[in-house]
C-alpha cells in the first residue's frame, strides 16, 4: 500500500515519486516469454489500416483522404495512432493521417533506437513515400518533438506545428537528468518483465490521462505495458542527451506554431517549460483541461482551437 500511496498522491511529481521510481527499476526480473502478447495492436493503427517501408522499418498508418489540409499526427512513446481516432472523425474535411512508431501499435521493430531525432528521420521517408510535400505536423510528447526536429531540418515542408505538451523544450538541469534518470529504470524494469510493473504503470497512467474520454486508450496502453517497455526506455534514454534538447533550434522555427498544453501535466509541467515557447518566433499558446494530451483529454476545445489556428494562420 504504501507503493500506491506514493505512486498516485498529488505529489507524485517531487522526489518521492522519483526516489520510488529509481529504487522500483532494480527491483524484479521475471519471464516474459509466458505473457501474453499482441495488446500495443490495439493502441495503434486500425483498419483499414495502410504499412509503408521506410529504412527497413515497417510502419503502420491510417490515412482519411479528407480534402483539406493534410494533418499528420505523431503519438507520445508507448502510445499509437488510436490516440488520434476521435479526432479523425471530427476532423473529417481534413486529410488526417496517423502513423504508429516503431515496435509501438502495429508497426514493425527498428534497428535503431527510438528518439525524437530518429523518428524524424522516418518522417522524412514517410511523407516521401505518401509523396507528401508539405503538411501540418501534429506532435503529442516525443511526437512533438519529431515534429519541431522537423520542422528544422526541413522548413519548405512544415506549413505548421500543433505541439501537445511536447518534449525536447525543458531546460536541462540536475534535477532534469534525476527525474529522467528515474524514468529510465522505471521502463528497464518493464523491459526486464518484473512482476509489479503493469501495477505500476497503470498507477502511473492515471496520473498521465487523467480525463473520462481518455479512458479507453489509457486503458489500452496499460494493457500494452510490458510489450511498449523497450521503446519507453529508449527514448527516455534519448531525453537525457544534450542534442536531443531542442531549445537552441526553436529561433529558426518560422512555421506557425500552435502550442496546446494540458494543465495538469506532471511529466512536462507548463510552469517548467514557457520560457522555450518564447523562443518560437510565431506562436500561440492555449491551455486545456488534462494530463498529457490535449486532443485526447479535452477534444471539443482542442478541435476548436485547432480550426480557428487552421484558418487564421495556415496557408
Amino acid at each position: 500500500m504504501a507503493k500506491a500511496r506514493m505512486l498516485a498522491s498529488p505529489a507524485a511529481g517531487g522526489p518521492f515519486f522519483r526516489t520510488g521510481l529509481f529504487a522500483m527499476g532494480f527491483m524484479g526480473n521475471a519471464s516474459l516469454a509466458g505473457r501474453k502478447t499482441g495488446f500495443r495492436s490495439d493502441v495503434g493503427a486500425q483498419e483499414p489500416r495502410r504499412t509503408t517501408v521506410v529504412e527497413g522499418v515497417t510502419l503502420a498508418y491510417t490515412d482519411s483522404g479528407g480534402p483539406g489540409f493534410i494533418i499528420i499526427c505523431l503519438h507520445a512513446i508507448g502510445h499509437g495512432a488510436r490516440d488520434f481516432e476521435d479526432l479523425t472523425r471530427r476532423a473529417f474535411d481534413y486529410r488526417v493521417i496517423a502513423l504508429d512508431f516503431p515496435g509501438q501499435g502495429n508497426s514493425g521493430n527498428d534497428s535503431q533506437p527510438a528518439s525524437g531525432t530518429r523518428y524524424a528521420r522516418l518522417l522524412d521517408g514517410f511523407m516521401d513515400n505518401l509523396k507528401i510535400h508539405s503538411a501540418v505536423l501534429l506532435g503529442n510528447s516525443i511526437g512533438g518533438a519529431t515534429a519541431v526536429r522537423y520542422a528544422y531540418m526541413h522548413p519548405e515542408r512544415a506549413q505548421a506545428l500543433v505541439l501537445c505538451d511536447s518534449g525536447g523544450l525543458q531546460p536541462s538541469s540536475a534535477v532534469g537528468r534525476v527525474f529522467v534518470g528515474a524514468f529510465v529504470q522505471f521502463f528497464a524494469a518493464g523491459r526486464r518483465g518484473a512482476s509489479w510493473y503493469q501495477w505500476a504503470f497503470d498507477k502511473y497512467y492515471q496520473r498521465v490521462l487523467i480525463k473520462e474520454p481518455a479512458q479507453q486508450q489509457r486503458e489500452r496502453i496499460v494493457r500494452s505495458a510490458y510489450e511498449t517497455a523497450p521503446s519507453l526506455e529508449q527514448a527516455w534514454k534519448s531525453f537525457g542527451r544534450p542534442e536531443e534538447n531542442l531549445n537552441p533550434i526553436l529561433p529558426e522555427i518560422q512555421c506557425p506554431v500552435l502550442i496546446a498544453w494540458a494543465k495538469n501535466d506532471f511529466v512536462v509541467p507548463l510552469k517548467g517549460t514557457q520560457s522555450a515557447f518564447q523562443r518560437f518566433p510565431n506562436h500561440r499558446l492555449e491551455v486545456f483541461d488534462g494530463g498529457h494530451a490535449a486532443f485526447l483529454e479535452d477534444p471539443d476545445r482542442f478541435e476548436q482551437s485547432l480550426r480557428r489556428f487552421l484558418k487564421e494562420s495556415v496557408r
